[in-house]
């Protein structure tokens, strides 16, 4: 635990984009030289682009803001809100506390050590360069009641963004949010609950923010960065903020009405509307039109059969040849 302290404290120091010496960073932290330049190489594992300059020291490639508890909740009401700048997953620990927690809780990450999306797959997570957050929420009408809740979640996240200056933020069913047919996020719903009990529910999201490309050589998939979709990229703490009151305001509103309540907004944000696509079902693979999704949250697709809906997280979309 100490040792991870002094690596946070190293970045806290070279956040500010400046060098710093080996010697003097070893007299801010008490420790050696040889030991700031193995600290250092962690922090390099961890995503952050640290140079070393002979006769200056190291810095960061670019300096950044780092997440800030006070900040954050200075400008959002969240019943509680836990920022673990290094984490295995904020999903699990927020599941491991289920029960514990009021809901609307929230946990943000700076670096994420075994994150995870859909299917178990691994979600990459550099230290600074997006943000982390995980929320909890009970929905006292029952798991069913839980079906459409990674749309109505997506378009909660693509509205505030909207709202902070990024133009052309949309959603992909079931649970990603696109910027120019590249992946921006990805949201992750994971629940416990018996039927006839309240589903427990723990909503993940992940939004690049600056992500490099070495960081994502292993996503398989084109992607975009908040950036591109600024002209003036809010700040991390502000971002945090706006997410956490928009998802808020969404579940509220997502209780009242039912997915069935936001069906038309969805078709406003689809970024597939109206546009060929296809449906990867384990080895299966159904193309057709898609045509937004009915008040159950199932995708609606125009095949050679008709109209047909597609309900299920085994389901995944790609644009059509």
């Amino acid at each position: 635990m100490k040792e991870q302290t002094t690596k946070l404290a190293l970045i806290r120091t070279l956040a500010d984009g400046q060098f710093h010496s080996g010697e003097a960073l070893g007299e801010v932290m008490g420790i050696s030289r040889a030991a700031i330049s193995k600290h250092i190489k962690v922090i390099q594992e961890w995503g952050l682009d640290v140079h070393r300059v002979q006769g200056k020291g190291y810095r960061l490639a670019a300096g950044f803001e780092l997440l800030d508890e006070t900040a954050i909740l200075s400008q959002v009401d969240c019943p509680s809100l836990s920022l673990v700048p290094v984490i295995d997953s904020t999903n699990q620990y927020m599941l491991d506390r289920i029960g514990q927690l009021p809901k609307g809780s929230v946990c943000l990450a700076e670096y994420q050590q075994a994150g995870r999306g859909r299917r178990g797959r691994q979600w990459l997570s550099p230290f600074g360069s997006n943000l982390y957050l995980s929320m909890y929420w009970r929905l006292d009408a029952g798991v069913a009641a839980a079906m459409g809740l990674s749309l109505v979640v997506g378009l909660a996240i693509a509205k505030t963004l909207r709202k902070l200056g990024a133009n052309d933020i949309k959603v992909k069913w079931p649970n990603d949010l696109y910027f120019q047919d590249k992946k921006l996020a990805g949201i992750l719903v994971e629940m416990s609950g018996k039927a006839g009990d309240a589903a427990h529910l723990v909503i993940g999201m992940g939004l690049n923010l600056t992500m490099t490309n070495t960081d994502s050589e292993t996503v398989g998939q084109p992607w975009a960065n908040l950036a591109e979709a600024c002209e003036m990229m809010p700040d991390r703490n502000q971002l945090a903020a706006a997410i956490i009151a928009g998802m808020t305001e969404t579940l509220l509103r997502y209780e009242e009405v039912g997915m069935a309540g936001f069906v038309d907004e969805w078709d406003q944000y689809d970024n597939f509307l109206d546009r060929p696509v296809k449906l990867l079902m384990g080895d299966k693979v159904i193309r057709g039109i898609a045509r937004g999704i009915n008040p159950q949250g199932a995708l609606l697709l125009e095949t050679e059969q008709g109209m047909v809906p597609y309900l299920g997280g085994e389901i995944s979309l790609r644009q059509g040849d």
